[in-house]
């Protein structure tokens, strides 16, 4: 029964989860849970008819539908969609060819229909890869067309042992023309949709960024005596019409087109202000800033200078801003992290590592770099009282944050029983739902003021 909550808990929070980037990447994914869904069904009740049939090689065509629909489902549950994506179209192309090759002879009666679907699975390949790298996007695409055209101009088939009679493939190639036409003109039309949601929300993005309509909230850490140590600065869009917009909703196309420079760059800029402001204020003068610093804002040649002149600028120690980083990053350019965060480190600047075991790296990176903090997931966090799994990876990284003499900080802590088994683990650095919601500045000032008082 645990497996099956486990499981059914992981599908809601795909299924209905507000932390999906955008509208767009939230139909896909529900598109292609349903296409896996779908494959399983067909692979299943053709592998039945042609198991009585004694069609032994279809048999294995619908078992590999059956396995590409399990694969796909499992892969887009744990968030790895270029593997999802390419075991899909992979198998889907493969099955395509194959049953025109197999069960669709091209005759003067019947001609060949089951290649139509390889015009819409075109199509379909620009949207599923559309964040994908050119060579990839574009090569399924036309990988598609030159199959299409190559089945269209050709009736050759390695065999006729498995072809479906004349009498029944006259019916299905009409069936088969009209809803592949039909998959084709909802794609395109989908497509097109979705390129005019994109370029709507690309000019919003610059027009958000001129007018300043991005607003700043702050989350709280506590200590373990419950008083306000510093806060993660996050990001709102204070949309004229949609009104207060999520990050969900435009952080990832941000970062897809490059507007997430200038808006980090906002974003630090602002966090250095406060920290001015609270320079004559007793109560904040010891509170810090924690600044998500994305991959493309980090890789610019000028963002340490950047950062430091903007310190030296508004005059604050360095010690209380606190730039936040991804393990994503840390496996890309390790070279030039650890330059760059060594230059900002000599100067104080303070480094933690967010969502810290959901990424790739190793301890060997945690030593070479001079970071001062772990964060621990709120995925794990979330179910360390009932995933003994989790449990273990709580412990241990916060037994190695303290081994390595770092401060470690649990993110997402939503109840007295989870704050509790972290205190008694070691953990005395809090940040979540159970203390505060991520709050505006005047909101955020008063709950500095009430539990630092």
């Amino acid at each position: 029964m645990t497996i099956l909550s486990s499981f059914a808990k992981q599908v809601a929070k795909l299924w209905y989860s507000p932390d999906l980037l955008l509208i767009g990447q939230r139909r896909e994914r529900r598109m292609r849970m349903l296409a896996s869904l779908v494959l399983v069904l067909v692979g299943s009740l053709w592998g039945v008819f042609f198991t009585l049939q004694g069609g032994w090689g279809i048999v294995l065509m619908d078992l590999l539908l059956i396995l590409c629909g399990l694969g796909v489902f499992i892969l887009t549950l744990r968030n790895q969609v270029r593997l999802a994506n390419l075991l899909l179209f992979g198998v889907i192309i493969l099955v395509i060819v194959g049953m025109t090759l197999l069960l669709d002879p091209n005759t003067t009666a019947a001609p060949r229909a089951t290649h139509l679907y390889l015009l819409p699975i075109a199509v379909a390949a620009l949207m599923a890869f559309r964040d994908e790298p050119i060579w990839l996007r574009y090569g399924v695409a036309l990988l598609c067309l030159g199959l299409f055209t190559a089945l269209a101009s050709s009736s050759w088939a390695p065999s006729s042992a498995y072809n479906l009679p004349d009498e029944v493939r006259v019916t299905g190639s009409w069936v088969q023309s009209i809803v592949a036409m039909l998959m084709l003109f909802v794609l395109l039309h989908i497509l097109q949709s979705d390129a005019v949601e994109r370029s709507i929300l690309d000019r919003d993005l610059h027009v958000a960024l001129r007018e300043q309509q991005f607003v700043l909230h702050y989350q709280p850490q506590l200590n373990r005596t419950g008083q306000v140590i510093g806060a993660e600065v996050l990001i709102r869009w204070q949309h004229p019409q949609r009104g207060l917009v999520a990050p969900a909703e435009f952080i990832g196309h941000a970062e897809q087109t490059g507007m997430i420079i200038p808006i980090g760059q906002w974003v630090l800029e602002q966090a250095v202000r406060q920290l001015r402001c609270w320079n004559d204020e007793p109560l904040f003068a010891g509170i810090g800033l924690a600044v998500n610093i994305s991959q493309k804002q980090f890789r610019q040649a000028s963002f340490v200078a950047d950062t430091l002149a903007l310190l030296a600028e508004h005059g604050i120690d360095a010690r209380r801003l606190d730039l936040e980083i991804t393990e994503t990053l840390i496996v890309q350019d390790l070279e030039d992290l650890q330059h760059k965060m060594s230059a900002l480190a000599e100067r104080g600047v303070r480094f933690s590592l967010d969502d810290f075991g959901t990424g790739f790296s190793s301890l060997s990176h945690l030593k070479r770099l001079p970071l001062d903090t772990l964060k621990i997931d709120r995925s794990f966090i979330c179910d360390v009282l009932t995933d003994s799994s989790s449990e273990t990876i709580v412990r241990t990284v916060i037994g190695l944050g303290q081994s390595l003499g770092m401060t470690v900080i649990a993110e997402g802590v939503e109840s007295e029983a989870q704050q509790q088994f972290l205190l008694s683990n070691g953990c005395t650095q809090f940040q979540g739902y159970l203390f505060s919601k991520p709050l505006p500045l005047q909101a955020f000032r008063d709950y500095v003021a009430q539990q630092n008082s």
